[in-house]
């Protein structure tokens, strides 16, 4: 064996190379959030999503009710004929996001018989497990995923895991959020994605 191949046998130098090959499926991945964050896929689908996010004692936190107008809009161009909120209760036992959601949206003038509330999950994996089932109970094939910017790249991806086609449509990021807090969303979307495909490799 040549003195070449024998260094790069070596423990040190195959940690090395793992480490190089996990920064830059990180970088790429970090690169594909971002990608997506800008661009806006909507087009007439079977139904809007709607990703929870946190309320409070049964009002949507300026994030949600952020998601939730936006979902409202593209329900008004009649993108879609009806629009899924998703999340669950959080721990708390009175509200649930998932209805508080479909609340907020009754009280912009959209009728209960085109809102589907969505109340058990914790996280966004159930949520894309559950709209799946949801949707294939209701004869439904495409839709338009509806969350933060940072966000959409993933949920996307959980959908299309389910056998959706999903479009996504990002709210406005509120223009006051810095990089640095950009940065650290984007790191945080893009490990929750890896260990998500790490999870999906080893079932």
């Amino acid at each position: 064996m040549s003195s070449g191949r024998r260094k790069w046998l070596r423990p040190g130098a195959i940690a090395s190379a793992a480490l190089a090959v996990c920064l830059l499926y990180f970088g790429w991945t970090c690169l594909r959030i971002v990608g997506q964050s800008s661009r806006d896929e909507a087009q007439t689908s079977d139904c809007i999503v709607v990703f929870g996010a946190a309320e409070y004692y049964g009002r949507p936190s300026p994030v949600f009710r952020a998601r939730l107008d936006h979902a409202f809009e593209l329900y008004q161009r009649h993108l879609a004929p009806v629009i899924i909120v998703t999340g669950g209760n959080g721990g708390e036992q009175s509200f649930s996001e998932g209805a508080v959601g479909r609340d907020y949206l009754i009280a912009r003038g959209i009728r209960d018989s085109h809102l589907i509330a969505e109340t058990q999950s914790d996280n966004s994996a159930e949520s894309a497990e559950r709209v799946g089932t949801i949707m294939q109970a209701n004869n439904m094939h495409t839709c338009i995923a509806v969350s933060d910017p940072y966000h959409v790249f993933r949920i996307k991806q959980l959908l299309e895991a389910r056998g959706m086609r999903a479009y996504a449509s990002p709210r406005r990021l509120d223009a006051t959020v810095g990089m640095w807090a950009r940065a650290l969303r984007v790191s945080r979307e893009a490990l929750s994605y890896t260990l998500w495909r790490l999870y999906i490799f080893r079932r």
